[in-house]
């Protein structure tokens, strides 16, 4: 199976890239590279058929939530790619590292459990957004009292109705789901440590609510006693790459457990992958030189 995809090769570092890296202090060249790849093999894994021999029998909603799951944590991770590139919109980079953080942990969560009913809750989930909202749009046509309907509430609610559709349920099914669970509840059930939790949704979640951690960390800056405007010159830090890149990495290999058919696919690959995350982890350990020390 793994001839037959054609993993891509590695990144491969010269003794001189990693002697520049080493004497200037910073393994953002190097982690680039490494996430990078991650990001291709994410694609990869996504763009594979569900007609595919290695794939096992699945409803096509539940693959096509999976794949599409794998293809967001791609997307962003290229957009991050984009803007770290010249040493900038580190503001940015932090907000997408939480998109997909709980890209993956939904991801995971959903090919743990495995079960129609899981999919269900994610999709309904959803999906009472888009009712709520058609409700409104209803309303407001109501209080007009028999006057058209405009064209942009007609587009609004032809679009709620073939997101239902696609989902394979009615209005009734989604209002009556079982609700879905929180990260917390999720990275619980999937044995990860709370740490985690608290490092990637709770801190990343200053990210996006623009707290006041937040401002502290890429929109003040202290001069003289005071807080000042900060420029746009915050980098992305290596570390957002490297637990990015393994968590990516996790989703991935989920990803192939639940849906190929055959443990002879899935244990050459889940090997691969162990060795990505292997070497995503020595540059972690040299990167963290230091951190660990006992201090004084």
């Amino acid at each position: 199976m793994t001839e037959e995809l054609q993993l891509p090769e590695p990144p491969v570092f010269s003794d001189e890239q990693i002697r520049r890296c080493r004497e200037s202090g910073s393994f953002m060249p190097v982690m680039y590279e490494w996430y990078k790849y991650v990001c291709r093999l994410c694609i990869l894994f996504a763009s594979i058929s569900r007609e595919s021999p290695a794939v096992r029998d699945l409803p096509a909603i539940q693959y096509s939530v999976i794949t599409g799951l794998l293809n967001r944590c791609s997307r962003l991770m290229l957009a991050n790619l984009a803007l770290a590139r010249n040493g900038r919109f580190g503001e940015t980079t932090a907000l997408l590292d939480r998109c997909i953080f709980e890209t993956c942990v939904k991801a995971m969560w959903l090919c743990h459990k495995g079960t129609e009913d899981a999919f269900s809750r994610y999709l309904a989930d959803g999906l009472r957004t888009e009712i709520e909202l058609s409700a409104e749009i209803q309303e407001n046509i109501s209080k007009r009292e028999g006057n058209p309907v405009l064209a942009i509430e007609d587009r609004m609610l032809k679009s709620i109705k073939r997101h239902i559709a696609l989902a394979g349920l009615t209005e009734e099914e989604v209002i009556a789901t079982k609700r879905f669970p929180n990260m917390a509840v999720m990275m619980h059930d999937l044995g990860i440590e709370r740490l985690w939790y608290v490092v990637g949704q709770r801190i990343g979640s200053h990210h996006i609510h623009g707290t006041w951690p937040s401002l502290l960390t890429h929109y003040l800056e202290e001069e003289d006693g005071s807080l000042l405007l900060r420029d746009n010159d915050c980098s992305t830090h290596p570390n957002q790459f490297v637990a990015i890149a393994l968590l990516v990495l996790s989703a991935i290999a989920a990803s192939i457990r639940f849906t190929f058919s055959s443990k002879e696919d899935i244990s050459p690959l889940k090997d691969f992958l162990e060795s990505i995350e292997v070497e995503i982890l020595k540059v972690a350990h040299v990167m963290a030189k230091g951190d660990f020390d006992a201090v004084s």
